[in-house]
Order: C-alpha cells, then sequence, then structure tokens
C-alpha cells in the first residue's frame, strides 16, 4: 500500500482538537472520512502534533496508505473535493517510503502564538487570536522568554493530563516580534508537553503586565510545580505553522 505525506492546513475552531474521537468532531476524523470516500477504506492517519480543540494550523503534516498509487496533485484534490465545506485543506501530498512516520519521523516542530495587544474587542481576528487588554511590557517578556530556552524540566508548563513519559524537553527557540497591535511568539523544539506552548505563553503575557518579573520564570521553572504556572492561554491563539524532517 503506497504511503503518502500530507500538509494540511484548518481552522481548529469547530472541532474537538486533531485527534479522533467516536463522539465530537475531530480533524482526523474528517480527513479519514474523506479519504474513505475517495480510496473506498477506513484508514488511521497520524499527525505529527495532536493539536487541542481550538487550535489552528498552517503546516500540520499527516501520513496515510492507499490502496493505488496517485500522483500527488490527484490525492491532493481529491480530498479537498470530499472535505468540502469543511475549514481544513490539503496543501500537497507526495508519495514517501513506507517507513515515514509524520508523528516519529519529525526532527522539529515549529508554534505560533498571536496575540493582539489593544482595549478594542477582536473582529476580523475573533477567535484567532488572543487579545490582551493591557499593555505588555515586550522587553520584559523578551527577557523571560531566555530563561525558557535549552533543556529543562518543564513540568511547571505541563498539563496535569499530560501523557508525556518524561518531563523533560529541549526548547530550542521563542522569539517575540511585533507589528502595531501584533505581538506573535515563535516556538521551536522536537517536541512539547501537552500545553506547555499555552502555558508558557500565558506565563510571560503576566510578565508583560507587570505581575511578574523574568526572575519569577525562572523561579517557578526551577520549581517544577504545575500550580506555580500563570493563565494559560486560549487556544485559538496558537497555531501549527511548520513540522521538519529529514532530507
Amino acid at each position: 500500500m503506497p504511503r503518502y505525506k500530507l500538509l494540511i492546513e484548518y481552522d481548529g475552531a469547530p472541532y474537538r482538537g486533531w485527534q479522533y474521537q467516536a463522539d465530537a468532531p475531530s480533524v482526523q476524523g474528517a480527513i479519514e472520512d474523506a479519504i474513505a470516500r475517495f480510496d473506498g477504506q477506513r484508514v488511521t492517519i497520524q499527525g505529527a502534533g495532536r493539536t487541542d480543540a481550538g487550535v489552528h494550523a498552517l503546516g500540520q503534516v499527516a501520513h496515510c496508505d492507499l490502496r493505488a498509487e496517485h500522483d500527488g496533485g490527484t490525492v491532493r484534490d481529491a480530498l479537498n473535493f470530499y472535505l468540502r465545506p469543511q475549514p481544513v485543506a490539503v496543501l500537497a501530498a507526495e508519495r514517501v517510503s513506507d517507513d515515514f512516520n509524520a508523528r516519529f519521523s519529525a526532527t522539529r516542530r515549529h508554534y505560533l502564538y498571536r496575540v493582539v495587544n489593544r482595549r478594542p474587542d477582536l473582529a476580523l481576528d475573533l477567535g484567532r487570536a488572543w487579545r490582551v487588554g493591557r499593555p505588555l511590557d515586550l522587553a520584559a517578556m523578551s527577557e523571560a522568554a531566555k530563561r525558557l530556552i535549552g533543556h529543562h524540566d518543564f513540568t511547571t508548563f505541563r498539563s496535569t493530563e499530560c501523557q508525556s513519559k518524561s518531563p523533560v524537553k529541549t526548547l530550542d527557540r521563542i522569539d517575540i516580534e511585533t507589528e502595531g497591535w501584533n505581538v506573535n511568539l515563535h516556538v521551536s523544539a522536537r517536541s512539547f508537553l501537552h500545553n506547555q506552548v499555552r502555558s508558557m505563553v500565558g506565563s510571560l503575557v503576566h510578565v508583560g503586565e507587570g505581575k511578574w518579573t523574568p526572575d519569577d520564570i525562572a523561579r517557578i521553572l526551577e520549581a517544577r510545580d504545575r500550580t506555580l504556572c500563570g493563565q494559560v492561554a486560549p487556544a485559538e491563539g496558537l497555531y501549527l505553522v511548520k513540522v521538519d524532517y529529514p532530507d
């Protein structure tokens, strides 16, 4: 059975998350339904990241095994035909080797968290960013973010429902970029704990609002205590942007 790599974009708002659930809509379920209508069989696809309810993707990756050989454009267009009108799009499909695994072959995952720092409510970005009404000290946030870079035990920023075997991860990047009201946090690592990005962003916003200092971020990280974490940033501001693989 030929294996295909799918590059996927979606609006996470209507779904209970990426992972299939029997009693709720999921992105995985929507794509598996489209594959069944195109390929004539039920398959289980595997994604590079199990995004939570409400989280979006610009570059999610999944793989699936089909019964017949097709060119990538045919697979892409057929799946998009059967996905309509759901807010899920297959941007590309390509034939890959049988040992490719969207989750386990990945070498790095890149996320974007969007904050809109203004008092007025959101109109066009409603459901796609987190509005923070208080002015943010971006220099303090950037200094605090540096304390999170590297190899750490991230228990403080880990969901109590996280199923990862270890809380130890290596965070490669947190960059904060601004343009007008927009504050974009770019976060990269090989893998993340459940709710890690949203937990770190919520705590960094505490620093930006003057509730904490950068040293407080270092202190709560070292404490390895989930109860010390700041607010968990809402799901609608988070995007899975890109997944890296070996050449």
